[in-house]
């Protein structure tokens, strides 16, 4: 069965942008690079949602188009009547539709950014592992990394290290009890 990641720099209080979705304050460092292109082997799917496309698209991205090659990008959106350019809209529930994709042939999946999409793939159980990049900072308000997931959900320590520029790396698999 594939495995599907949520992960992203946060920080210490748990934002992953400012409340001006600024991201000046990320510290990219050869170790942060090192463990994001580690984390992209294997994966051949990236799940986001509607914001999270269009965040990235104001930043300069391509919006989930620009990566690697084979790789299919899911954006999740009720409003959007169609698929930007090189990715794939889902329309339906997310969680059946994860759960399904995870079954079927390929390689890992990443689901990118925050907010609604998580919260409700970490509801349903379809979550595997949950890795951060936790910043020395305290932002203050912004876009949180984990909104209200409807419960507890239980996690297993896999890795904890400092990295580079005072940041920690925490990863976590996901407890089969959620």
């Amino acid at each position: 069965m594939r495995k599907v990641t949520y992960g992203a720099a946060v920080s210490l209080d748990g934002f992953i942008t400012d409340a001006d979705e600024a991201l000046d304050w990320l510290r990219w460092t050869d170790d942060v690079r090192k463990i994001t292109a580690d984390s992209w082997k294997g994966v051949d799917a990236m799940l986001m949602g509607r914001k999270t496309w269009e965040f990235a698209v104001r930043q300069g991205g391509g919006g989930g188009r620009g990566g690697p090659s084979g790789m299919t990008t899911y954006i999740f959106s009720t409003t959007m009547t169609e698929a930007p350019e090189g990715a794939e809209l889902v329309r339906e529930d997310a969680v059946g539709f994860v759960r399904a994709l995870k079954e079927a042939p390929g390689g890992d999946i990443i689901l990118m950014g925050g907010g609604e999409l998580a919260a409700a793939l970490i509801a349903g159980g379809t979550v595997d592992e949950i890795g951060l990049n936790v910043h020395p900072l305290l932002l203050g308000g912004g876009v949180p990394m984990f909104p209200a997931v409807g419960g507890r959900t239980p996690l297993k320590l896999i890795e904890a290290r400092s990295i580079a520029s005072d940041c920690v790396l925490l990863r976590y698999e996901v407890a089969a009890s959620a």
